[in-house]
């Protein structure tokens, strides 16, 4: 899935969760922030690389562009830290130690977590072996699952869709509630 999708769905997903027990927005951003994270910390070397090297910006440009099976040559130290940084943030075997660790110093869930487990469930399943697969056992291995391909355009439609109509879903019932009478002027 693409960043920005991660993005909208931890949006979408606060709201949700939020009609009942309403959510703090330093919460909510905080989520958000945590759904992209893993996809943003994986891309610190090559912007690096970008705005420190001669062919960097032209090796930026076609590696957010590429199609599996055609990423970009990238330098290769830039390579090595840009893949074991998306091991490590894709990694259900990491983000359970960081929740355990967050765990024991809080005595308590820190909700936000929840965005980054988001992300690497839905990576999971949106991610083609042949593009990124997400690494959820790194470090015992680094092989990935076999997803369906985010970037096909069918997968986009309905990522986007289903994305939309659960925005609108909540919103609207978020409008309802707060146009509801009160209880104590029915008796």
């Amino acid at each position: 899935m693409d960043v920005v999708a991660h993005g909208l769905w931890a949006a979408v997903m606060c709201r949700w969760c939020g009609r009942r027990q309403p959510i703090k927005r330093s919460t909510a951003t905080w989520t958000m922030a945590l759904a992209v994270a893993p996809d943003l910390v994986q891309l610190m070397p090559i912007v690096t690389a970008a705005l420190t090297t001669p062919q960097g910006w032209s090796a930026m440009q076609a590696y957010f562009h590429a199609l599996p099976r055609y990423e970009p040559v990238l330098p290769p130290t830039v390579e090595l830290i840009a893949h074991h940084l998306h091991c490590v943030m894709h990694s259900a075997l990491v983000a359970a130690l960081v929740t355990l660790l967050s765990w024991m110093f809080l005595r308590r869930l820190w909700l936000p977590l929840l965005g980054w487990w988001m992300h690497i469930v839905m990576d999971v399943f949106t991610h083609s072996a042949d593009f990124y697969p997400s690494p959820v056992l790194y470090p015992v291995t680094q092989q990935g699952f076999d997803g369906w391909a985010w970037n096909d355009p069918w997968q986009l439609a309905l990522n986007y869709g289903l994305i939309a109509i659960l925005w609108i879903v909540t919103r609207s019932e978020t409008k309802l509630a707060t146009r509801r009478p009160t209880d104590s002027h029915h008796n």
